[in-house]
């Protein structure tokens, strides 16, 4: 069997028995990823050359020790494109690595390449990318998710052993739910943001995709961790976030949020989640209604104060500095004006202008201001619901992966997709995917697991509990299985 499959605690083993070679996992993966690759389109770039020589280097006593790991397109490598799937950024090349990078190469990760995503993370579906669309590898007709689709699909189609991704308004959550794969958001200022293009500030976070949960808490406790070069960053060193990681679930009470089973949820969705909360109770978790009040008022919110955020943060990209630059211009002002609209695409466009609105003169207190008093209301009803519940349960995502051009046309259609994940965000606080079934059609449907600021042990605890007690994280997308 192809070394692609396996999990990160599997090669550890192997690599330290000496059973294997880190170029010959680097060289699995290459194959698989020749294979399968151009029927998902998870990767914009590759860089075989420097993955096999770092193979040939790498230190099996490390903890990630010749371990290949796939980076999403909006982290900085050192030496290796960084476009964000934007043509505006063409042909830039990162001068220096991000936090989460430094880290990666200090515990013996090797970099495989980077995985295609919505352009400057603006999307829900991985169909914003100026480079194609990737496809979920469980139904090549559909999404994989967004704005972490490559990395998701990458991992789920066995082309990476792990990914990172990032994670704004669930952007690493929704596309392991697609895909049926792990996908942890850390708590806001868990993870150092140096080296991350920023979409919207208050709420990025970089994280995992995995095929485990016990991937994914090791990879969290090599990238987490306090960084000066980053002043939201949690200025305590980072727990092991692996140490409750088979303690039994008995006798926590977890959180049902009566606002996130409304109708609109797809049937089959539903039906999983219920079955996945009664598993919870068998395990003996304490199963507790609660009500999260502001939640209807989620995707306006996120919509004024992400959008806002980003008109600020991607005026930098003008032509002058980096990236692609107009050419034949007569004036400053045609060169930013032609750049950014040659460069940026109709998503992201849409998102600059209303953002750029709702700061104008006369809108800021109406708008954006306003967004950030709901953001504090959804921020203090989750302080509430923990009163009562160490953790709480959601489906991940309203429905199961939808159809690529399903939602291109109808932006608020797409824009729902994130309507379970995106107050996690506006609250600052840590979440889950795991999968927990699979529609009649085959398609994976994932389970939330929402945690208090700071308590990424407890809701990987959880994730572990529902993991190891069922079996829907074994599955494999009939790609051809190597």
């Amino acid at each position: 069997m192809s070394f692609a499959f396996s999990t990160i605690q599997e090669l550890r083993k192997q690599l330290l028995a000496k059973e294997v070679h880190p170029k010959e996992l680097v060289e699995s993966l290459l194959d698989r990823i020749s294979s399968v690759d151009s029927r998902i389109k998870a990767y914009n770039y590759l860089h075989p050359e420097r993955a096999l020589e770092a193979a040939e280097k790498a230190d099996v006593s490390l903890p990630l020790g010749g371990v290949p790991i796939a980076v999403k397109d909006l982290i900085s490598v050192r030496g290796e494109p960084c476009t964000c799937s934007s043509r505006l950024l063409e042909g830039y090349i990162a001068p220096y690595d991000a936090t989460v990078i430094e880290r990666l190469r200090g515990a013996g990760a090797i970099l495989l390449g980077r995985t295609n995503m919505d352009e400057f993370a603006m999307g829900s579906s991985t169909e914003n990318s100026a480079w194609g669309v990737t496809r979920n590898p469980w139904d090549l007709s559909r999404v994989p998710g967004g704005s972490s689709g490559g990395s998701a699909a990458a991992v789920a189609a066995h082309e990476a052993i792990a990914a990172l991704g990032s994670d704004t308004g669930g952007s690493i959550r929704q596309p392991a739910a697609f895909c049926g794969c792990v996908g942890l958001k850390p708590t806001y200022g868990r993870v150092s943001r140096y080296g991350l293009t920023a979409f919207a500030s208050s709420l990025d976070q970089i994280g995992p995709l995995t095929k485990t949960v016990a991937d994914a808490a090791l990879l969290l406790e090599i990238i987490a961790g306090e960084d000066s070069r980053d002043n939201t960053c949690e200025p305590e060193p980072a727990p092991s976030f692996s140490a409750k990681l088979g303690e039994e679930i008995r006798g926590m009470t977890l959180g049902v949020p009566k606002e996130y089973f409304v109708s609109g949820i797809d049937p089959e969705v539903e039906a999983a989640m219920q079955k996945a909360i009664a598993h919870l109770e068998g395990l003996g978790a304490t199963l507790r209604e609660i009500s999260l009040p502001h939640t209807s008022y989620s995707i306006a919110t996120y919509y004024l104060v992400a959008t806002a955020e980003a008109s600020a943060n991607l005026a930098r990209f003008d032509g002058m500095r980096y990236g692609r630059r107009a050419p034949g211009c007569d004036d400053l002002l045609e060169t930013y004006g032609r750049t950014r609209d040659e460069g940026f695409g109709r998503e992201v466009k849409r998102r600059i202008l209303l953002g750029t609105y709702s700061l104008s003169s006369g809108y800021y207190d109406a708008y954006y201001l306003r967004a950030q008093k709901v953001r504090m209301r959804i921020r203090e009803d989750f302080l509430t619901a923990f009163r009562d519940c160490q953790a709480i349960v959601t489906p991940t995502s309203p429905m199961p992966a939808f159809r690529l051009g399903e939602r291109t046309e109808d932006p608020l259609q797409m824009y729902l997709a994130d309507i379970f994940t995106i107050a996690v965000n506006l609250a600052g606080l840590c979440a889950i995917s795991v999968p927990c079934g699979f529609t009649q059609s085959g398609l994976p449907i994932g389970l939330q697991i929402i945690g208090p600021m700071w308590k990424e042990e407890t809701v990987l605890q959880v994730g572990y509990a529902y993991e190891q007690s069922t079996n829907w994280h074994t599955r494999r997308p009939s790609l051809g299985q190597g």
